[in-house]
Order: structure tokens, then sequence, then C-alpha cells
């Protein structure tokens, strides 16, 4: 498990914009890295799931939680700081909601893989679920670690108790995580329902999408309102509809003659 410093130290000597940009970049880099253990952790318990899947979860799981302590780390020491200007402290608030809705699915995603994988073990392979779903991890994995290639064995053998050392290593990870999830909320206090995204879906981006669906639902009532031929379907139903009364009339004309010539 990845050692974190969560001590606060004094990283606000950086530029503000430099340090917004840096946050940027590293809370797109754990999203990524978080739908890709996500993809890897529905496939545990599955046909799919292999020594090989495994270990793509483990490394990915550590960068993961290495991005996550250096950027808790990172936008702590920026959003404590009170000569913070007004807009980067909004651009901050911002990644930390981002950054902390991720840590979540992450810590959620590691609870239902200890969980599953203490169900459907690899030494029982017979046990596992067969879902029908057929490789795509290792290249999900592979782009998420930044790696070319993972390099593993195709079939790799089960070593004997690396099951069980992989759930205690997990177990001391998700404990680690609440750790720093509980340590998150004492040191910022940023209330997520009071951070509102800004530019294109911001206020005015939703005003100008309200705009265009009233817009666009007053142009369809126009539409209804204005007279016009009716569709074919309904010409058809009428022709039907015609030609019954027609043969009614028919047929009653020829019942009176028969009843007045015989």
């Amino acid at each position: 498990m990845p050692l974190v410093n969560n001590k606060v130290g004094d990283d606000c000597t950086v530029g503000p914009e430099k340090a917004l940009v840096d946050g940027k970049a590293q809370v797109d880099s754990l999203i990524k890295v978080v739908a890709c253990h996500r993809h890897l952790a529905s496939c545990v318990g599955g046909c799919t799931d292999s020594l090989q899947l495994r270990d793509e979860l483990r490394r990915t799981r550590e960068k993961a939680l290495t991005l996550a302590g250096s950027i808790c780390h990172h936008l702590t020491s920026h959003l404590r700081n009170k000569s913070l200007p007004e807009g980067q402290r909004k651009e901050m608030e911002l990644l930390w909601v981002a950054f902390s809705s991720s840590l979540e699915l992450l810590h959620v995603d590691l609870c239902k893989v200890f969980n599953i994988s203490d169900i459907f073990s690899l030494a029982n392979t017979v046990a596992l679920v067969q879902t029908g779903l057929q490789g795509g991890g290792s290249e999900v994995a592979a782009r998420a670690l930044s790696l070319p290639d993972l390099n593993l064995a195709p079939n790799p053998t089960l070593p004997a108790g690396l099951e069980s050392q992989e759930r205690s290593t997990m177990e001391q990870e998700i404990s680690h995580m609440d750790h720093m999830i509980e340590d998150m909320e004492m040191k910022v206090n940023v209330m997520r329902w009071m951070v509102e995204p800004h530019g294109p879906h911001g206020p005015q981006g939703a005003e100008a999408l309200s705009s265009s669906d009233s817009a666009s639902l007053a142009m369809f009532s126009v539409d209804e309102e204005q007279p016009g031929p009716p569709p074919p379907c309904q010409r058809s139903r009428i022709s039907v509809l015609l030609l019954l009364v027609a043969v009614v009339l028919v047929a009653a004309t020829l019942s009176v003659c028969i009843i007045f010539f015989t």
C-alpha cells in the first residue's frame, strides 16, 4: 500500500494559476484511473476473472491511491490558504468536489471487490459466473497506467497464500481511504451542494438551454395548432370507413329491391 503524507505543507508558494492547472491535470488522471478500476472491478467473479485481472486491479488501485494522496495534499493546502483569490478558490472547490466524488466511487469499488473476491476464489474457477464477456481489461488497464503493455504471462498460476495476502492488503487500503476521507472533511469544509459549476455548463448555460427548450416547445405547440392535411394513416382509415359505409348502403339497397320485386 502506498504511504501518503497527509500533512499540509507549504505548497502555497506555487502560483495560483500553476497550482490550478496542476490540480486539474491530477484530478483528470484520477478520474480516468477510477473509471478503469470500475471497469475491471465489474469483471471480478465473472468468466473473465483471473490472476491477471486481479493483478491489473492491484496496479490500478495503487496508482489511484497514490494520485488520491497527492491530490488531497495539493487541494487541501490551497483551499486552506486564506489569501487565495476568489476566482481560484471557486475553481479549487470544483476540483475538490470532483476529487471527493471520485474517491467515494473508488471506495465503493474497493469494498465490492473485497467482498466478491471472498465469494469467488481463483482456486475454483468452475464457480465463476459465465457472463459472456471476453477480454478487453488489459488494454483498459494499460491505458490507465500509461503503459504500452502490461507484459503479463498469458496463463499465470495461482501462488499459495496470494489471495489471503491480497485481501489483507485491500483491507488496509480500505481503512486508509476511510481515514483519508475523514481527514479531508475535517481539514476542508466545502459543501458540495453550495458549489455551482460555471461556464458552458453553469447557470448561464442552463438559462440558454432552458430558453432553447422553451422555443422548441413553442414551435411544437404552433405546429400542433396549425391546420394541415391529415397524416397518411388517418387518410387510409377514413377511406376504409367510407368504403364500409358504401358497402352497407349497397347491401341495404339490394335487400329492399329483392323484397319489393319478389
